[in-house]
C-alpha cells in the first residue's frame, strides 16, 4: 500500500456515497515534478483527486504547519524556532511562506468548502487571512 492510497480511497468512497466536495491538505510546493518526495507525493496526490470530477476540489497548501503534535519532528521543530522572531515579516511581506496554525487552516478549509466551484488553490497567505 502507497501513501496516497488511503487519500484517494477515501476521495473515491465519498464520491460513490455523493459528496460534491472534498477538501485536502496538501503542501506548499506539491507538484509532480518537484525535486523533493514529498512534494512530489503531494502533486500525484492532487492530480489524483482531480480525476474523481467534485463539484469544488479544495487543495490547502500551507507551509509549515504549526500546531501540537504526537510525534516529535526534529526538522520542523527547528524550522518553527527558526521562523517564529521571522514571522512578523513574514506575514507582512512573503505570507504564502510564514508558517501557519493547523487551526488556521481547518477553518479555512470549513470556509472555502461551503461555497464555490471547481478547483481552489488555497496559499498560506490566503488561509491566513480567511481565518482572522
Amino acid at each position: 500500500m502507497s501513501i496516497l492510497d488511503l487519500p484517494l480511497e477515501v476521495a473515491r468512497v465519498a464520491k460513490r456515497h455523493g459528496a460534491t466536495r472534498y477538501a485536502v491538505v496538501s503542501a506548499q510546493g506539491a507538484s509532480l515534478r518537484s525535486p523533493f518526495f514529498y512534494n512530489r507525493v503531494k502533486g500525484e496526490l492532487e492530480n489524483g483527486l482531480k480525476v474523481f470530477g467534485f463539484e469544488h476540489l479544495i487543495i490547502a497548501r500551507p507551509s509549515l504547519l504549526l500546531g501540537d503534535r504526537e510525534e516529535f519532528r526534529l526538522g520542523e521543530k527547528a524550522a518553527e524556532v527558526v521562523s517564529r522572531p521571522l514571522q512578523p515579516f513574514l506575514l507582512d511581506k512573503l505570507p504564502d511562506a510564514a508558517p501557519i496554525q493547523a487551526l488556521h487552516v481547518a477553518r479555512a478549509l470549513i470556509m472555502a468548502a461551503e461555497e464555490g466551484q471547481g478547483i481552489e488553490v488555497l496559499t498560506s497567505g490566503m488561509m491566513q487571512r480567511m481565518s482572522q
